[in-house]
């Protein structure tokens, strides 16, 4: 309540507009996966062995990720590529957005790879400990859920439902943080215990 006395929009569509507290959300969680999945890689012995490539992996993509989310920085200095923003569908400088992306792309990359983090990569390659675990699935299957449902709205003839695209891209971002967090206290225990022992 009083949302729009203060703010002149409900609390609800404040979290989850954009540019709002939601989205900023994402890039606090993508930039700290980031940077704790390439401590988790850089404590791998082995870094051929394919768990170290995934989270090499996925230190790189959630670091692209949190620079897409703030159009690298554009939002925070208001300089950009003009020659990038002119062609944004949201007239901004980030790559996500551009209309082939944007229009094609986006939407079935989010759905496949929610799919495979939430169901397949866990059910598939149970020894790759780099993949969210079982426990962490529903952060990502909602994710496919409602991406799915959402296109079909838009290309059918029932009724369009509301885009709160930003409340389950933030499921998503949260489920990779918590994927990383978790492995991290585990590498760290692991470590800790050899360390007490060999003392």
């Amino acid at each position: 309540p009083y949302g729009k006395f203060f703010i002149g929009i409900s609390w609800f569509d404040w979290l989850r507009s954009e540019d709002g507290p939601l989205e900023w959300i994402q890039f606090v969680e993508y930039a700290l996966s980031s940077l704790i999945a390439f401590m988790i890689f850089i404590k791998k012995k082995n870094k051929k062995e394919i768990n170290s490539i995934i989270w090499f992996f996925i230190a790189c993509l959630s670091f692209l990720i949190a620079g897409e989310e703030i159009s690298w920085g554009e939002r925070l200095t208001g300089i950009g590529i003009t020659s990038i923003s002119n062609l944004n569908v949201q007239g901004e400088t980030n790559f996500h957005n551009l209309p082939f992306f944007h229009n094609y792309l986006l939407d079935p990359v989010f759905e496949i790879t929610s799919i495979f983090l939430g169901w397949f990569g866990w059910r598939r390659f149970k020894k790759l400990s780099a993949l969210p675990s079982k426990n962490l699935s529903l952060y990502f299957l909602f994710v496919a859920l409602f991406y799915f449902y959402f296109d079909i709205s838009w290309a059918s003839t029932t009724q369009q439902i509301r885009n709160d695209q930003e409340i389950f891209e933030f499921l998503f971002s949260t489920g990779i943080f918590l994927h990383c967090w978790q492995n991290f206290r585990k590498e760290f225990q692991i470590n800790l215990n050899k360390f007490i022992f060999k003392s």
